[in-house]
């Protein structure tokens, strides 16, 4: 529903995900639990993940969960620093690339301005009430020249289908529990896309999706990993690459 003023009514939104998180700390790593597709989306947003130009480099991972990201920044060469509200994700976090953690506010980052390389937000912004603000935020920490990478759900029809109806209603393994996302929250492209601009990155976008003869073999327990590639559609899963001028 809209108010007056054309914006989503979220007065009954949900706005506090982290106790699910917490009680899927466990399945974080499970390649087959219903947190898997985030590994594989992990790994679609390292290929856009420059190489550390010395030793000092620092990658930033907002709503880092349970530090899926950290082999991948690792590898990179960056010194991996993860921050998230959920403190069982971040003990996971630690013990998987990341040199340091932090709890904190994803909107209101504990960081000085122009503090780290590359920073990455990967599906969390389809979970805060002001995902803005933390893209406002990331870009106030990242050093000129340095690279932003955000992935999440459009706010489309097609997106609520895919994300909602199908994906946590479908028996199969990957399958995130019913009300883990809530279409309100969804994201607006023009609005992330505005909000980096103003704050010094312009942001390419393209669409990922899962490698669907990938995902049938995942279903039937052949394989443990899916492979996403990129489309040209946006309309559902999509991420965001820029530099900071």
């Amino acid at each position: 529903m809209l108010t007056r003023s054309g914006e989503k009514d979220r007065s009954e939104i949900r706005q506090d995900f982290i106790s699910d998180y917490d009680g899927l700390a466990d399945e974080w790593w499970d390649p087959r639990g219903a947190l898997a597709p985030l590994s594989w989306i992990a790994r679609a947003r390292a290929e856009f993940v420059p190489f550390a130009r010395n030793e000092r480099a620092a990658l930033l991972d907002i709503a880092c969960g349970g530090g899926l990201f950290g082999p991948h920044a690792a590898a990179k060469g960056y010194r991996v620093v993860g921050v998230d509200l959920s403190e069982m994700s971040l003990r996971e976090a630690l013990r998987h690339g990341f040199d340091e953690v932090v709890r904190a506010d994803v909107a209101r980052l504990p960081f000085e301005d122009e503090s780290f390389d590359v920073v990455t937000a990967g599906q969390c912004l389809e979970h805060v009430p002001d995902p803005y603000a933390v893209v406002a935020e990331a870009c106030r920490v990242l050093r000129p020249g340095g690279t932003l990478i955000v992935d999440t759900i459009a706010d489309t029809r097609m997106a609520r289908l895919v994300s909602i109806t199908l994906a946590e209603n479908l028996p199969l393994p990957g399958r995130p529990p019913r009300g883990t996302h809530d279409h309100r929250l969804f994201v607006n492209r023009e609005r992330l896309t505005r909000a980096a601009r103003e704050n010094g990155v312009e942001l390419e976008l393209l669409g990922l999706r899962p490698r669907m003869r990938e995902m049938a073999r995942f279903a039937a327990g052949r394989i443990d990993e899916v492979t996403m590639v990129r489309t040209k559609s946006t309309s559902v899963l999509y991420l965001g690459v820029g530099s900071k001028k």
